[in-house]
């Protein structure tokens, strides 16, 4: 009997050393399994989170005719849609709002930066609140629930993503960490590439690094068809063959196949190409995608929307530094937006945009520099929605003419999670199991918006 060829055994012999790859946590088994389970609903959500707390009074609820030291510093602009404005920074935004919808009237009681994106992020608020903004969550986030319900994507692809960094303050916990997000880092770099794949039961200095494991790939790819050395194996080794040698991962955070037109169209900045990767994230399959929306690297130095004195404002000009990101958000935003209409993918893709809290209504100068600036304040703040099959060009709910609370149709944070679980096919009423064995409700409370169905 003739004996394989060394390059025919290099083959399977690589194939099997590599047979515990895992893509954002998933192990080739249960890749393979979620082809047999029941059909999931393709739809995925992008989440641009304003961290540090972006002001409603200066976005998206202007009080231009409030007292002096609590009206917008800024001027509102009509939009598309009859008695809808915004602010003059968003031209962008006012040409296609028919296209997303506004709530105005976002309200809880945390206002501290980490406990209150914890409570936003996994619609549980901590048990005991930490002033230093240091808190890290006892419960996973709604990308992590996400992942671990939908179950492994059938093309390998990540199920949850965050763009450059995860969510520093949440943790997978009772789930395990192969719930936790694959992080990007920064897309708009020159020579960026996809992120690392990480290894189950390989160390990943055996592979030396990503490039050398897509070398394997391709040669697998190019043998495959001239050897049978995968006709031997039984039928796991062989779909795990396919899933290994498939493309569909390194093409969906290929941005090289857009064309340069549209990648100039979201900003060739870290907002604009992270808003761009999470569309073609979300458009391969991916559930739920966070871009963790700071201003980009050639910004200021102060980089997050915590616009409060202290922060290197200069006194008598407070949102300096929302002035200079306004640019960056208001391009990404609308464009993420409008492509998403644009390839008929607005059923598909909830976008939801929105922060841990709004700012106070009172204007205030503060130490050590005597600088101006609005503080934190849960009690009203605003959101925007694009997408996801509902009802687009409206504004939802209201607030005081000082920005203070809501005076209409009030919505919690849980109740933004129920709406985006229910985009996604999740019940959440669904129990899940914590470290000590009890069960663990999706959320505990929150109604999807009715005004959004």
């Amino acid at each position: 009997m003739t004996s394989p060829s060394p390059h025919h055994l290099f083959d399977r012999r690589e194939f099997l050393r590599i047979g515990g790859l895992a893509l954002g946590g998933l192990g080739l088994a249960n890749v393979l399994r979620a082809q047999q389970r029941p059909a999931v609903p393709d739809t995925s959500v992008i989440l641009v989170y304003c961290i540090g707390g972006a002001s409603h009074l200066e976005t998206y609820d202007l009080k231009p005719d409030g007292p002096e030291q609590m009206r917008s510093v800024f001027r509102p602009i009509s939009t598309r849609v009859a008695g809808m404005s915004i602010c003059e920074h968003l031209p962008r935004h006012a040409r296609i709002a028919n296209k997303f919808s506004l709530i105005r009237s976002m309200t809880h009681k945390v206002n501290i930066h980490n406990d209150g994106s914890i409570t936003t992020l996994t619609g549980k608020e901590p048990t005991v609140l930490d002033p230093t903004s240091t808190a890290r969550s006892e419960h996973p986030d709604f990308g992590m629930i996400t992942s671990r319900l939908r179950g492994p994507h059938p093309a390998a692809l990540p199920q949850y993503v965050s763009m450059p960094n995860t969510f520093h303050m949440t943790r997978p916990m009772y789930l395990g960490s192969s719930y936790q997000a694959v992080s990007t880092g920064d897309p708009s770099r020159p020579g960026w590439t996809m992120p690392q794949i990480s290894l189950r039961g390989q160390s990943p200095r055996d592979l030396e690094n990503r490039r050398r494991l897509l070398r394997q790939f391709d040669g697998l790819r190019s043998t495959r068809d001239r050897h049978d050395a995968h006709n031997a194996l039984d039928q796991f080794h062989a779909q795990a063959f396919e899933v290994l040698t498939s493309p569909a991962v390194a093409s969906a955070f290929d941005l090289q196949q857009e064309t340069p037109a549209l990648r100039d169209s979201y900003g060739r900045h870290l907002w604009g190409q992270s808003c761009l990767l999470a569309r073609r994230l979300a458009e391969a399959g991916t559930a739920v995608i966070s871009v963790i929306a700071n201003t980009p690297r050639n910004g200021p130095e102060f980089t997050n929307w915590d616009d409060h004195p202290g922060n290197a404002m200069r006194p008598g000009h407070f949102a300096q530094y929302m002035e200079t990101r306004f640019p960056y958000f208001d391009q990404s935003v609308a464009a993420l937006i409008d492509d998403i209409h644009q390839r008929d993918l607005d059923r598909k893709i909830l976008v939801v945009v929105v922060g841990e809290f709004g700012r106070t209504p009172r204007i205030r100068t503060g130490p050590p520099d005597n600088s101006i600036g609005r503080d934190h304040w849960p009690d009203a703040y605003s959101a925007l929605i694009a997408g996801g099959g509902l009802r687009m060009g409206q504004v939802v709910g209201a607030t005081n003419a000082r920005g203070e609370y809501p005076t209409d149709a009030p919505v919690t944070p849980q109740d933004l999670l129920a709406t985006i679980y229910r985009h996604l096919g999740i019940d959440i009423h669904h129990t899940l199991t914590d470290a000590v064995g009890r069960p663990v409700p999706v959320l505990y409370h929150g109604a999807p918006i009715r005004q959004l169905l």
